[in-house]
């Protein structure tokens, strides 16, 4: 579907390093004063979303990565149904870190800058319905706790290094904090911790394991039963491929079922991993405790407490998990039809 509009809302993570003064000052020229938004907290988000859903814009453009677009997409979408509105359409500018959502639409190999992304987003681009999954109160296209809430720790710790390298440009500062926290500081320590131990529990329809290509396989899961129980490095769900920077974490998101997400146990061995990291990276590597499912609704029991990350941003520790798949699709402006 296609639509065009005058008036878009734009709201900048502050707090991003490539959020400049300059940019800002940009990002006015071109929008318009009283239609950026700044956001540096999540008390300064759910005023943002208030503001924009009296003002109805029909069109929200979110720039600082997944976790911006998280706290927009939900303090919005829940404004707009409390008022028995139609929710805006949202779309993606490349700041931040991560962006793995941007990926998936399309913007992850695009090489305009961020001020011709927007002026494509907003004049005319092809949108389309998208479902997000609902974890913690958070709606979300991906999730996780165990080893990607720890890869998530090691990465803003070595960036807050790497961000003082005067050899290290902004665009590049977040692929290259991963290059080094991941090989050099999660899997040496994945390798010599005791795995998480959970308890997965099918809560909605039939969950379906998948085989080695992507295929269902087996009896389907019924409500109620345990999908896993046992030790694994990390716990994960997703809608989309995409984990950050084009790392496919979950290759068979595309072909899921519009009424499932992708949940993948990763139960394999940490060398196994690390040995296999580029295509681990790809979403080639296959693995026996490499355990991929389609589900609607499950619910993650952790023996002890866990790290759990949500759209890419720590979300502290907590006995237990739920995810769902949130009934009401959103609109997302697709890049690669812009």
């Amino acid at each position: 579907m296609s639509a065009k509009t005058d008036r878009v809302a734009v709201v900048l993570n502050g707090n991003a390093r490539q959020v400049t003064d300059q940019l800002i000052e940009s990002f006015d020229r071109v929008v318009g004063r009283g239609d950026l938004f700044l956001s540096q907290n999540l008390d300064e988000a759910h005023g943002i979303a208030l503001n924009i859903v009296e003002a109805g814009y029909p069109l929200v453009l979110t720039g600082g990565g997944d976790g911006t677009f998280v706290q927009m997409v939900t303090s919005i979408t829940k404004e707009a149904k409390s008022r028995n509105q139609e929710p805006p359409r949202f779309g993606l500018l490349k700041l931040g870190t991560g962006n793995s959502l941007a990926w998936a639409l399309g913007a992850g190999t695009s090489r305009r800058g961020v001020l011709a992304d927007l002026a494509r987003l907003r004049d005319d681009a092809d949108y389309r319905e998208f479902r997000l999954i609902e974890v913690q109160d958070l709606l979300t296209p991906f999730a996780g706790a165990g080893v990607d809430a720890l890869g998530l720790k090691h990465f803003h710790q070595v960036r807050s290094v790497v961000r003082h390298l005067p050899w290290v440009g902004t665009h590049a500062m977040g692929a290259v904090s991963y290059a080094i926290s991941i090989p050099m500081l999660t899997f040496p320590e994945i390798a010599f911790r005791p795995r998480m131990k959970v308890r997965i529990i099918n809560l909605g329809a039939d969950a379906h394991r998948l085989d080695r290509n992507g295929k269902p396989t087996g009896s389907p899961i019924a409500r109620g039963d345990t999908i896993f129980e046992g030790p694994c490095i990390a716990s994960l769900v997703s809608t989309i491929p995409y984990w950050g920077f084009g790392a496919r974490v979950f290759p068979f998101a595309e072909d899921r079922p519009a009424d499932r997400f992708c949940l993948r146990i990763v139960a394999a061995p940490p060398l196994q991993l690390a040995i296999h990291m580029h295509s681990v990276w790809k979403g080639t590597f296959r693995h026996d405790d490499l355990v991929d499912l389609y589900a609607e609704d499950v619910k993650l029991e952790f023996e002890e407490p866990a790290a759990i990350e949500i759209g890419g941003d720590p979300a502290g520790m907590t006995d237990s998990m739920r995810a769902h798949l949130h009934p009401d699709p959103v609109k997302l402006i697709e890049y690669s039809n812009a």
